[in-house]
């Protein structure tokens, strides 16, 4: 791939990897394993990239082995692992498929040739793109998954050697790293390299943060191990006391980790407690698990709601393990997760660990049902036209935190956090949510928005006569019940346009002297439609008169022959330019046109922005990722983009989260004034915990300049964060 030459993370290896490595680690869970496809792999990738390098001066040859290690200790096939050595082969030599496929086989040809597909993939910050490029992945892996998983292990590479890239194409593919491909490794149930990805990409897009973290961690460092060592030894002593063989480890959490709680959180590091983490791996069965549970329980104090049942309901990646944190020795907190070597093996390996997968064969089963969401995902890619709508699906639904509730036959169902009784309903059966009247948590009657928890059992009451409302799309977080939700509101208003847009015309008509029945009946008014809608039917012209973009006197005069005055022209020995609007938005090249901005995403210029006729208040732009776009109907939607020559400053809110220490506010709004922003008001509330958050209206002119402000704020000590708020 292009970009794997110039990375930058961790210094390179200090040796090139030699085949016998990769060798050893193959056969040491595979001894029937073909070696002698995998020397050939190697001998062949050495040869067609002798000569290239990377951008560190190292071999080129140095990445595909690399990927192919990576595969090697996820414990993948010979010929996935094969594949990892030559996945560059098309891509970056002058290899052919044809040569290929006449080496080593149509198996590992139609790999190579599924990965190099996804390499010409150019995820860029446009959202329509980057939904489109990633529809082509999901396409790609669809066909084998083994596609997929070479692609995280050279992404995985990629992100480990980032330091020879420059900061821009660092930060691109960072960023993209975050957004796509952890939460993929976490949904595939590899959580190593879940973790590894996102501590890394935080390094890169974070590295003022990451390094003051990873300093501050490193002055308690020997403190730690101290601590860690007899935890271990404690720990240790419990489970052979009672006959139960285990492995016993402890680490310090990531740094991204901890950055996000914090965040999250609002606290500073020294507030954190349970920085350490200890992982129990048992020999024995599933219910040795709850004995060594009950141990740590009865060793130190657990911290209520901080335990976590993943064995009884497993994760919908399959990921199994009993977590819970307790106050450790010396009243230090500390996570515990315990599970078995089987539970174990499947954490660290994920889909890996699943032969039908290695093979590239979805099978039946348990197995099969762990890994639906891929065919959701296929699903939702042919299903949804709409990129913008596609992408918040898959965002949204792709790799949530989740909860478990329970059916009223005790079925097991899993939903994403917050999820409602009508993402519950929708969960079911798309009829059940469509007609979804009421629900029952527990016994007891709750409203539709209720937020579900754990161990809930929900009944839903339905009704014939209940219909999706548009004010639930303010509520679910399902991507599916999103999906019919807009679905069923978009017919209903076009329906109700197309009732409008009908009335308007007939009495338009009536007033002309025409019928309506009458044109209906010739045919003609089809073929007016298909003029005026762009090759439309008849429905498209109500709905378009309905919507308001289409006036129906203008297209009663059309019909009736009288042909509209056409303006006086001017004569100037020099074109006048076009005045600049007034709103800063032109509506189809106008400027002249009732705009309104939407308060629920607040665009100014620089945002993608997308524009709806409402009836009666001109046309309303929204941000293009904005939530509430996906409930509007895509008939009413026009082109919009801003106007350059416009001097129009936007109204916009900032929130500011920093320590309550005296004069803070004060330099944090000379900060402001120092980025030339004007602010409009201020709001300032403290909380618990030390913290102090301010809310600031300001008025900026574009994205850059609010940028410009966003980073000064950050610069003042003592500022946790700096978000925009979007209403």
């Amino acid at each position: 791939m292009p970009e794997v030459k110039g990375e930058k993370g961790s210094p390179p290896a200090p040796r090139l990897p030699r085949f016998n490595d990769i060798a050893d680690l193959v056969l040491e869970f595979n001894p029937q394993a073909d070696l002698e496809l995998l020397q050939r792999a190697y001998v062949f990738t050495a040869k067609v990239h002798d000569g290239q390098e990377r951008l560190s001066g190292e071999p080129y040859l140095v990445h595909p082995i690399a990927v192919a290690q990576i595969l090697a200790n996820m414990h993948l096939d010979e010929v996935t692992v094969a594949t990892g050595m030559l996945h560059d082969t098309i891509e970056d030599t002058l290899t052919t498929s044809t040569e290929l496929r006449e080496t080593f086989g149509e198996e590992v040809a139609f790999l190579v040739e599924g990965l190099t597909k996804i390499a010409r993939i150019e995820f860029t910050s446009q959202r329509e793109r980057q939904a489109e490029n990633f529809r082509k992945m999901l396409v790609a892996m669809s066909k084998d998954i083994r596609i997929l998983l070479i692609k995280l292990a050279d992404r995985l590479h990629n992100m480990r050697t980032l330091q020879f890239m420059n900061d821009d194409s660092a930060r691109r593919i960072a960023t993209e790293t975050l957004e796509i491909y952890a939460p993929l490794a976490h949904r595939l149930g590899i959580d190593w390299m879940k973790r590894e990805l996102e501590d890394l990409a935080f390094r890169t897009l974070q590295a003022e943060t990451y390094e003051s973290l990873k300093q501050r961690l490193a002055t308690t460092r020997k403190e730690r191990e101290t601590y860690i060592e007899e935890v271990l030894s404690q720990i240790s002593e419990k489970l052979d006391g009672v006959g139960l063989e285990s492995e016993v480890t402890g680490r310090v959490k990531e740094v991204a980790s901890i950055h996000a709680k914090m965040e999250s959180q609002g606290i500073d590091l020294e507030q954190i407690y349970d920085v350490i983490a200890f992982r129990i791996v048992l020999e024995g069965p599933q219910e040795s698990v709850y004995t060594a549970l009950g141990l740590i329980h009865g060793t130190w104090r657990p911290i209520p709601g901080r335990f976590k049942d993943y064995v009884a309901l497993p994760k919908p990646n399959g990921y199994q393990s009993l977590h819970t944190a307790v106050i450790g020795p010396y009243g230090e907190r500390m996570e515990v997760q315990i599970r078995t070597l089987e539970m174990h093996r499947a954490a660290e390996l994920g889909i890996a660990a699943h032969w039908k997968y290695k093979e590239g064969r979805v099978g039946d089963g348990e197995d099969d049902s762990k890994f639906a969401w891929l065919r959701q995902l296929l699903e939702w890619q042919r299903d949804l036209e709409d990129p913008h709508e596609f992408l918040d699906t898959v965002t949204v639904d792709l790799f949530p935190d989740q909860v478990f509730v329970f059916t009223p036959r005790g079925e097991v169902i899993n939903l994403p956090a917050d999820a409602t009784p009508v993402d519950f309903a929708y969960a079911i059966h798309s009829e059940v949510g469509a007609h979804c009247a009421g629900a029952k948590v527990n016994g007891k009657m709750v409203p539709l928005r209720h937020t579900l928890q754990d161990g809930d059992t929900v009944e839903v009451l339905t009704s014939q006569a209940q219909i999706p409302r548009k004010d639930w799309l303010d509520f679910v977080v399902s991507g599916k019940a999103r999906n019919r939700i807009r679905h069923a509101v978009r017919s209903v208003e076009r329906e109700r346009s197309r009732g409008l847009g009908r009335e308007m015309l007939d009495r338009e008509l009536r007033k002309a002297g025409r019928s309506l029945a009458r044109l209906l009946d010739s045919g003609e008014l089809v073929s007016i439609a298909g003029k005026e809608t762009r090759g439309g039917g008849v429905d498209d012209l109500f709905a378009a008169v309905g919507f308001g973009r289409l006036p129906a006197a203008k297209l009663v005069k059309k019909i009736c022959g009288i042909e509209e005055p056409a303006p006086p022209k001017r004569r100037s020995l020099f074109r006048r330019p076009k005045p600049p609007s007034t709103s800063g938005i032109r509506v189809s090249g106008h400027g002249d046109v009732l705009v309104r901005f939407a308060r629920c995403c607040s665009p100014i210029p620089g945002d993608e922005v997308v524009g709806f006729v409402t009836r009666g208040r001109g046309v309303t732009v929204h941000s293009k990722g904005c939530n509430k776009v996906f409930g509007l109907d895509a008939e009413r939607r026009v082109d919009v983009d801003w106007d350059v020559e416009a001097e129009v400053s936007h109204r916009i809110k900032l929130r500011v989260t920093s320590s309550n220490r005296p004069g803070i506010l004060a330099t944090v709004t000379k900060s402001i004034s120092a980025a030339g922003v004007n602010i409009d008001g201020a709001r300032v509330s403290t909380g618990s915990q030390d913290r102090a958050v301010s809310t600031f209206e300001l008025w900026v002119k574009d994205a850059k300049s609010l940028e410009a402000v966003m980073k000064e704020i950050g610069r003042v000590k003592g500022v946790v964060s700096v978000e925009r708020l979007r209403s």
